[in-house]
């Protein structure tokens, strides 16, 4: 099953759950942690389902480049990790 894991900086605003799950891409798998958690779904997309500009996620150690569709694909190993963008200067 894969991993998801919703790094320690969206704690600060909710519970955030690890979950696994047997999703076989990267939307699968956020729905799992959003069941866990719904309010979770406000902090990582937007309105419109799209990965928010301040969020990273992360499959298996590479960032995902796909923010909208998040088709990717997932491994039953596979390790998605979602945390908060740094920006600034």
């Amino acid at each position: 099953m894969a991993r998801i894991v919703l790094t320690q900086q969206l704690q600060r605003f909710t519970y955030v759950p690890e979950v696994e799950a047997p999703a076989e891409n990267l939307r699968e798998a956020l729905e799992a942690s959003f069941a866990e958690n719904p309010q979770l779904r406000g902090y990582v997309l937007d309105e419109q389902g799209h990965v928010r500009k301040h969020v990273a996620v992360f499959v298996d150690g590479k960032m995902i480049r796909d923010r909208k569709d998040l088709s990717h694909p997932l491994a039953p190993t596979s390790e998605v990790y979602v945390l908060q963008a740094l920006s600034g200067g």
